[in-house]
């Protein structure tokens, strides 16, 4: 019985650390190397534990702990920081903020 229980305890426990940390990929808009480093900071900033934006692809890649945050948090963040995201617009005001070499071509609004 205690090795069931034991064994059980672990499945748990490896199971939720899997779902908790998986991989997940988000579009970001971004041009320079300052971009990816203000991308991650933000990233980071709201709760992802690793952050990794591909300048070429427009893609940040990141994991984080679905127990502390939440992809709609890290995905408000960076558009807090200026970047759009393919469900965030960032605001007039924070993309203005950025450098003149970050601020990257934005898609017209549909209407």
């Amino acid at each position: 019985m205690k090795k069931l229980l034991f064994l059980s305890t672990m499945l748990l426990t490896l199971s939720s650390i899997a779902i908790a940390q998986t991989p997940t990929t988000l579009k970001v808009s971004g041009n320079c190397g300052m971009c990816k480093k203000n991308i991650e900071k933000a990233a980071k900033n709201a709760g992802a534990t690793s952050a990794s934006w591909d300048k070429a692809a427009k893609v940040l890649t990141f994991s984080f702990d679905a127990t502390k945050t939440s992809i709609d948090k890290i995905e408000t963040s960076i558009a807090g920081a200026g970047y759009d995201t393919e469900h965030k617009e960032a605001t007039i005001e924070a993309y203005k903020k950025l450098e003149e070499c970050c601020q990257y071509e934005r898609k017209a609004k549909k209407q």
